[in-house]
């Protein structure tokens, strides 16, 4: 325990001097602007963190109540393109043919770009939490199927050969050996596609609608300089609700999966 205590203090030293450094430099360019050079709209451009800091303090209540509902909606796509991307991996990894119908399409569907079809999809749905599921959930379905379909397939022939050896059934093939050897790639597109959920759903409350956090950005983007503190505000909640959601998927594979290289004690600890 000693050891990983040490290990764990040595990583998060760098981070947090670089954190704290990148900080008082932009404090420092921040005055700058606005007390030395007097730059016009300088609070737009570069405000000061203490500002934004006191700025998010101020209007917590409004904050939490509107990132809940960014988030809880960006979950909920989130969760339906998970099962359905992963839906489709089994799918091709069981079948070549399946694979070579689907996956052109897959990949052509992802070269549509999320700003182009976000307000189509709320032009058609007219129902923000709806599209912002839809397009949580279409932003989270193609590196889950990729991910996990390359999880599928990392089995060992020799594996496979001794499961077939023992006459062992097509789903106990599967929920042997190729579904815990899909978990690493199943979590690394979780984890791709879980703040980009977030922002897929803040796109779509930039197209009109009542409630979320991209409401705010947008309604006090629009009112300028006076509210440039607010506008950064609701920035940073945004950026830290996709830190969130990747914070948890980290936390949902260190329980699913433990016996990965990553999660093992180091350095001998025990």
């Amino acid at each position: 325990m000693r050891g990983r205590t040490f290990l764990s203090r040595g990583r998060a030293l760098p981070v947090l001097v670089w954190a704290v450094s990148l900080l008082a430099l932009w404090e420092l360019v921040s005055w700058y602007l606005l007390e030395a050079r007097h730059v016009p709209l300088a609070q737009s451009k570069l405000p000061y963190v203490h500002e934004i800091v006191r700025t998010m303090g101020d209007y917590a209540p409004t904050l939490l109540k509107e990132g809940r509902v960014t988030f809880g909606n960006a979950a909920l796509g989130f969760l339906l393109g998970a099962a359905a991307g992963a839906a489709l991996a089994v799918l091709m990894s069981a079948s070549k043919r399946i694979e070579q119908l689907a996956f052109p399409y897959a990949i052509a569907s992802q070269m549509i770009p999320i700003l182009g079809l976000a307000p189509i999809i709320y032009g058609i749905v007219r129902d923000e939490k709806l599209s912002r599921i839809l397009i949580s959930g279409y932003i989270t379905f193609f590196p889950v199927a990729l991910n996990m379909l390359r999880g599928l397939r990392s089995v060992q022939p020799s594996a496979l050969e001794l499961m077939h050896s023992y006459a062992a059934k097509p789903w106990s093939v599967y929920w042997k050996l190729r579904f815990p050897a899909s978990l690493p790639g199943l979590f690394g597109g979780l984890k791709i596609a879980a703040p980009l959920s977030v922002t897929g759903a803040i796109l779509v409350e930039l197209m009109g609608a009542q409630h979320g956090i991209g409401v705010i950005m947008l309604r006090n983007l629009y009112y300028g300089s006076s509210h440039a503190y607010m506008f950064w505000a609701t920035v940073i909640v945004g950026a830290l609700l996709g830190v969130l959601s990747y914070w948890i998927i980290s936390l949902l594979e260190r329980a699913v999966s433990p016996w990965q290289p990553d999660f093992r004690a180091k350095g001998g600890a025990r």
